[in-house]
């Protein structure tokens, strides 16, 4: 049986005694068997019979009905226990994701979109219970997901994240914050939170991103900006060759800083960098224990008593032993 336990448990110390029990037992036995010395027993006649050997069966029945009813007083019972969280302080975030060309740089592991890929998946499987929506932006900006609360389909929609030719390349920061705020405008949510990613400087788009930020201010909307990118120089595609592969060069990482600062500072949020995979993954846990949701769980616990059995196999170890003992063993007791 799973996930049994025994109410009282200390019922268990009586066994101590069935020891004592076996030794009384045979010294009660042997006193309780005559003797008779002859010379001969040629004048008696030979019997087979075997029931003599086999009334240790009666005290064995007796053994097993009281450990039966041990078990049964020390109150076995399964345990279900479920539980249900129950939300009263709901967050609303939004992903927004540079997929430009630059995301495929190699200074973070196996490069810069598939590691945000992961780590993203991995807050959004944490945040149990908040409506997560995703973003994805180059130089224009679509929703990929709107906000929602069943992570299935946010996950997925992650997982589908990748540099393809569907938006113009370039990196329009203030297209992809504003599409973002644009899906949390109409939230009810207490918190709305952008999480907004990129690798490069602001260079295309219609929108300025101190506009797109100035909005979401207004709105109530938190923008925590991430910076996505080594120090220095790191291996970028600027190519593709004759196979269809990218080609890569080293080339300087430029990350517009400055303006990620302002839109943080100006939402109310903090700007961060991720110089490698591990910076990038603590960043997403830094971001987890700021928006905290307040989660009220409650716990339903089902038990199961398990005593009855155990007190029915104990009656009738005892009704059978006592019917041996009144009928087959009746001539030897």
């Amino acid at each position: 049986m799973k996930n049994v336990t025994f109410l009282n448990p200390e019922f268990f110390w009586l066994f101590l005694v069935l020891p004592l029990a076996i030794v009384w037992y045979f010294f009660m036995y042997k006193k309780e068997q005559p003797t008779l010395k002859i010379s001969s027993t040629k004048g008696f006649k030979g019997t087979t019979s075997i029931l003599p050997k086999l009334k240790p069966v009666l005290f064995v029945l007796r053994l097993l009905a009281l450990s039966a009813l041990i078990v049964a007083l020390a109150r076995p019972r399964t345990v279900d226990i479920s539980s249900k969280n129950n939300s009263t302080f709901g967050i609303d975030i939004v992903i927004a994701s540079d997929v430009s060309g630059s995301m495929l740089a190699k200074d973070l592991k196996p490069n810069r979109l598939e590691a945000l890929k992961e780590v993203a998946s991995s807050f959004v499987k944490e945040r149990i219970t908040d409506r997560i929506g995703i973003v994805v932006y180059a130089a224009e900006a679509y929703t990929k997901t709107p906000v929602t609360s069943d992570k299935a389909v946010v996950l997925q929609a992650i997982k589908d994240i990748k540099y393809d030719n569907v938006l113009q390349d370039g990196t329009g920061i203030g297209m992809g914050l504003a599409t973002a705020v644009n899906r949390l405008k109409d939230s009810k949510a207490k918190s709305k939170v952008v999480i907004l990613m990129t690798d490069g400087v602001n260079n295309s788009g219609f929108l300025d991103p101190q506009t797109s930020a100035e909005i979401a201010a207004d709105l109530g909307i938190k923008v925590y900006t991430v910076g996505i990118g080594t120090n220095g120089n790191a291996l970028f595609p600027y190519s593709i060759g004759p196979n269809g592969d990218f080609l890569y060069k080293m080339m300087p990482v430029q990350i517009d800083e400055k303006l990620m600062k302002e839109i943080a500072q100006k939402t109310g949020g903090r700007y961060f960098r991720a110089t490698n995979n591990e910076g990038l993954e603590k960043i997403y846990n830094e971001i987890n224990k700021l928006e905290k949701t307040k989660v009220d769980e409650l716990k339903f616990v089902n038990y199961d008593e398990k005593f009855r059995p155990w007190v029915y196999m104990a009656g009738l170890l005892l009704l059978i032993e006592i019917i041996l003992r009144n009928t087959i063993f009746k001539s030897f007791i």
